[in-house]
Order: C-alpha cells, then structure tokens, then sequence
C-alpha cells in the first residue's frame, strides 16, 4: 500500500457528538528518516475522554486541534525500522491516533510480548484502561480485605478491571450498569458480588440492598445521579477515585446533590489523569499483564472493523451501546 486513511477532527462538537464532526482522509505514507519507525496499526481504542479532548474548553490537556488526526490509543506492527531498538515485525503500543499508519522516534512506543497476552488486550486491560483501574484502585482508593468498594459503568474497560481487583484483595465489589445483559455479566463473568442497573427504576433503593454495611471506597466513571447515590451510602473516611463524569461530557452540568456527606463522612476524593502517573506504569502494567495471562482478569471487547466505522462507534460508546472495551479492527 502506498497511501492510508486517517480520521481528522473537521469541527468541534455543541452538545452530542455527531458524524460531521470528523473527516476520512487519505494520504501519502512518509518515507521514513534515520531514527525512525513506520509502524501498520491493528487496533484503535475509542474512549470516553477523547470526547473532552474535542472540545476546546480549559481542561487538563491541551483540546484536540481541528483537521489534525483523531487522538488515540493504538497497538500494531513495525513494517519499516530506522531505529536501533525497533525490528521489523516488532509489536508496538502507541499514540498513533485514528489511523491506518503511525511514524515515531520511537520515545513514546512500548514494545509488546504477544506470547501470552493478545494484541488487543494492551488496549484495555493491559493499557491505559487497565492501568487507570489500577491507580486509583492501589493509590487512592486503597481497600483492605472486608470493605465494600462501588464501582459505577462496571461493564467498561476500566471498571471492570477495578471490581476484579478489589475481589482478588478480598473485598466486596458492587458494580453500577445499565441494563440486565451488563450487570448478569458483571456478577457472573467478572465475579462482583452485586451489579445494580440503574436503568431499572430504583438506583438508591437496590443500592442500600446491595451495600448492607455501607461504602467504603468508590471508583467514579459517571457522577451525576449515579455518583449521588453511592455518596449516599458512604461509611465515614471513605476514599473517592474521580475518573470520569460521563454524564457531563456533552456539556451538562453534573452537580452533586450529596456534597454534605463529604463533610459529614469526611471523605477523601481526588480526580486523576493515569497519564500523569507514568512512573507507575511498569510495575502496574506488570502486574495486569500477569493476571491476564494467567486467566485471572477477565474482558470483553466490542469490535468494529475498519477505520470508517470509528465515529458511529464512537458515538455509541457515549451512550453506553458499548459492551466493554470498545476497539476498532484496522487489519
């Protein structure tokens, strides 16, 4: 192949994201200079915080720039190396964004061991979303064995992964999902010990059911009603990890109707970019790469194929169409 598709960012979104808003390009593949890898990407990972990368609000990283390739996550494989520590054939993680063709320096690129691990899986468990699981699980969450740990949108890449953590260290899992399929999937696939689907009707009421002896840690992915309810549950001195408020992401406000019990309970919440963390990466990705190995962390994945079918994939994953990790097939 001479030429290759890539996805731009063509306008920035006012509330839902919509198909206009990207543009299918195709364009020339670079010959490659001294120190450098031309790398054919496999997989490209859709998540949830590329939708506030779109917008040029202030946020903790710079917005993604209008006609510029899509940000994202991707794994794939050398085809051309100028680089001493890169081979062709090598498998690579990086930034490469949403496109057919990626070319590095090689400082951002993470070599990749498929003996035992899946290509794929170093897009989720193994890879960012893993790792954002595995932060705020061990740095801020931090529960011992007995306690009870919630886990809001438990069926995704990061959820699900933190639930089944919290289990090996002997806690209680309550997960929070939408819908029967995903919460029969959260306790009898990935072991938590409750699932409640808040679409059923009675968020707070099936909730205390499931929380007996109250909230000790919480792993946040969605804020708004969803969050208030498990704050309500909260016992004193527990511990928030804030990944995500997807319920804010097309510009909603989330406001927290139970911010007294942060008071009351004297709870600790902090918000986390995992990006932030990369000091923490070996040892945490160690650590999930050999628990995937050795079949005891469980995922799922939803795949669509080809670069084209990114978008509308894209859209469905902020509405929770997704059914864990959400990957788009570039080969």
């Amino acid at each position: 192949m001479s030429t290759y598709q890539r996805i731009v960012l063509a306008s920035r979104p006012s509330g839902e994201v919509e198909a206009a808003n990207f543009r299918l390009e195709t364009a020339e593949i670079p010959a490659i200079a001294d120190g450098q890898i031309l790398v054919r990407n496999h997989y490209l990972s859709l998540d949830p915080y590329m939708r506030g990368r779109m917008s040029d609000a202030k946020s903790y990283a710079e917005p993604q720039p209008l006609d510029a390739t899509m940000i994202g996550g991707t794994v794939g494989q050398v085809v051309e190396s100028k680089h001493p520590k890169f081979a062709a054939g090598d498998f690579v993680a990086g930034m490469f964004g949403w496109s057919e063709i990626g070319v590095s320096d090689g400082a951002l690129l993470r070599k990749l061991d498929t003996t035992h691990i899946p290509l794929s899986a170093y897009l989720g468990p193994v890879g960012m979303p893993g790792m954002t699981a595995w932060f705020g699980f061990n740095q801020i969450m931090q529960p011992k064995a007995g306690e009870t740990v919630v886990v809001s949108a438990a069926s995704g890449a990061v959820g699900s992964v933190v639930g089944q953590l919290a289990k090996l260290r002997g806690c209680r899992a309550v997960g929070i999902a939408g819908g029967k399929d995903k919460c029969d999937y959260v306790v009898n696939e990935l072991g938590f010990d409750a699932c409640i689907d808040y679409k059923a009707g009675n968020l707070e009421g099936d909730l205390a059911a499931a929380t007996p002896d109250g909230v000790d840690a919480i792993f946040e992915n969605v804020g708004g009603a969803v969050f208030d309810a498990a704050l309500a549950r909260t016992n004193a001195f527990a511990r928030v990890a804030l990944c995500g408020m997807i319920a804010g992401y097309n510009g909603e406000d989330v406001p927290i109707r139970n911010a007294r019990v942060l008071l009351t309970n004297r709870l600790t919440v902090r918000g986390f970019i995992v990006s932030e963390h990369i000091e923490l990466w070996p040892q945490g990705l160690g650590e999930l790469g050999g628990l995937v190995a050795t079949g005891k962390l469980k995922y799922r994945e939803s795949v669509v194929d080809g670069l084209a079918a990114a978008p509308e994939a894209f859209m469905g994953l902020l509405k929770g169409k997704n059914f864990g990790k959400q990957l788009v097939k570039l080969i």
